[in-house]
């Protein structure tokens, strides 16, 4: 994937500190007299205070140590869980944030949002993939700072400072500690004694950062931890902890590459790859890709059913091809094997990338090296007569209410043609767009054949309605969004429309 991405001159902008649960005892300097009257009492006193000040060596936490550092570096922040937007691991994008994903806005609002980017880089594998930054945006560092970036070449500059793709980096992912974690910190110097409930990685940090040379601090033991798969260990001390944490450090993936669609079948399993295939017909190839060459085109019109006793059939209007299937591994391993001896060139070891089997996006993603295979489906089952679940989703949401032109792109940006007109969709096909006194009349189709979901508009020949009769291709859609796209047939140049429920301004 290449990307466009953003950095330059910065400000900081330090977050208040978390506040700690603290109870604080501030011990008592007793008089001269006192002291001079009460020695043995006050020497029974100070051993008592010695007793919880000084405990075991496996107890006590040292600034600097070993132990503490690795305490700190799985404590800090992991910048890699939003690769997909700025392919950098040091330092994570503070959400709400917009990006522009080859030409479409879209709004992260929530973690889950990612897959949405995902799936729209997905959708081709023949263009070059863009997510461009709405600026300004504020980044959390990996020791919690956040900083404002204002423009492309500060994102850049301080995605420069970060280590590369494959470049070890001080985090340490492959363990969570399980809060809260409660710790008492002497300082000798000013004879306060503090205990300390820790609730979250940052506090973690930040304690760990306020620890200072003379310290005496004592972690309550025994504390938990959880490996990355999903083993729960209980530590009683800090040697053991030490152990564990190195241990742990380089035992699992940290997945701190920009390789965004790399884990996509990391829970995948056969059962889920056969109630698919099986579940669903006819698949027709929507890629393949042997030695370069791009044969998907040959393929046109191909039905592909899939039986659970491992026969593949083939149909198109001529012909019918007869082969077999089968499957084994999981997760990341599943090896897919097809043998059609008429059709050689499906005929592989194939291994098992992706399964989508989100409404309307049915797909089977199959790799060897760089040979690509990959099936889709509108899932309609072997009757084929049944109404379409999807299609009359899209319809429900499109005919409820008012939708507005929020992104139109051919070749540039032209949104504005259609900033002033409301449009809606009446259930029996016809449609209007409405600008103050002028009402445009349209009709709308839903259509839904082998190569997907597409939704037809018409509303004259007139500028500028004549820039979106169509044949949509439907990428996505909502309650709240339907995100379209065409590919010319001529230059193969991708024109984008999006409706949404809230007006653009006009520019």
């Amino acid at each position: 994937m290449s990307g466009f991405f953003s950095i330059g001159l910065f400000t900081l902008q330090t977050t208040p500190n978390r506040p700690l649960k603290k109870q604080k005892m501030k011990l008592l300097k007793l008089p001269v007299l006192m002291i001079l009257m009460s020695a043995l009492l006050l020497t029974s006193c100070r051993t008592e205070e010695s007793e919880v000040i000084n405990p075991n060596n496996e107890e006590t936490l040292e600034a600097n140590s070993v132990v503490a550092g690795l305490m700190q570096r799985v404590s800090l922040s992991d910048g890699s869980l939003d690769n997909i937007i700025d392919s950098a691991n040091c330092f994570t994008v503070n959400l709400p944030v917009t990006v522009i994903v080859n030409g479409i806005e879209v709004t992260v609002n929530t973690e889950a949002d990612y897959e949405l980017i995902e799936d729209i880089l997905d959708e081709s594998d023949d263009d070059t993939d863009t997510v461009e930054i709405v600026f300004p945006i504020t980044v959390t560092l990996s020791d919690y700072t956040e900083v404002t970036l204002n423009s492309i070449e500060e994102f850049l500059a301080l995605a420069l400072t970060c280590p590369d793709e494959g470049e070890t980096d001080p985090d340490i992912e492959c363990l969570d500690f399980v809060y809260p974690i409660t710790a008492t910190i002497f300082n000798p110097v000013t004879e306060e004694l503090e205990t300390v409930v820790i609730e979250n990685d940052e506090q973690l940090y930040e304690f760990l950062e306020l620890i200072e040379e003379g310290d005496v601090v004592n972690i309550e033991f025994p504390i938990s931890i959880v490996l990355a798969d999903g083993t729960t260990v209980v530590i009683e001390d800090l040697e053991q902890l030490e152990d564990v944490i190195e241990e742990a450090e380089d035992a699992c993936d940290e997945d701190d590459d920009y390789d965004y669609d790399d884990d996509d079948c990391e829970d995948c399993t056969t059962d889920d790859l056969v109630d698919l295939i099986t579940g669903c017909s006819p698949w027709f190839v929507d890629k393949l890709e042997i030695d370069d060459a791009d044969l998907e085109d040959s393929y046109d019109g191909y039905l592909f059913t899939f039986t659970e006793s491992g026969e593949i059939l083939v149909e198109n209007d001529t012909d019918e091809f007869i082969g077999s299937w089968g499957s084994t591994g999981s997760g990341e391993a599943i090896t897919v094997e097809i043998d059609i001896p008429e059709l050689p060139d499906f005929n592989a070891n194939w291994i098992l990338h992706e399964i989508d089997d989100a409404p309307g996006e049915f797909e089977i993603d199959l790799r060897l090296g760089d040979d690509r295979l990959r099936f889709e489906s509108d899932c309609e089952g072997s009757g084929g007569g049944d109404p379409d679940p999807e299609a009359e989703a899209l319809a429900a949401v499109l005919t409820d209410g008012a939708w507005f032109v929020t992104n139109y792109f051919d070749d540039v940006d032209e949104t504005n043609l259609f900033c002033e007109y409301t449009f809606e969709f009446g259930a029996d096909g016809t449609a209007v767009a409405v600008a103050g006194d002028e009402t445009v009349e349209g009709e709308w189709d839903i259509i839904n054949d082998d190569t997907g979901l597409d939704l037809f508009l018409d509303f004259g020949e007139a500028f500028p309605f004549d820039e979106i009769l169509d044949d949509w291709e439907v990428i996505e859609f909502d309650e709240n969004v339907i995100r379209l796209r065409d590919i010319s047939g001529g230059d193969g140049t991708e024109d984008l429309l999006t409706f949404g429920r809230e007006a653009t301004t006009c520019d």
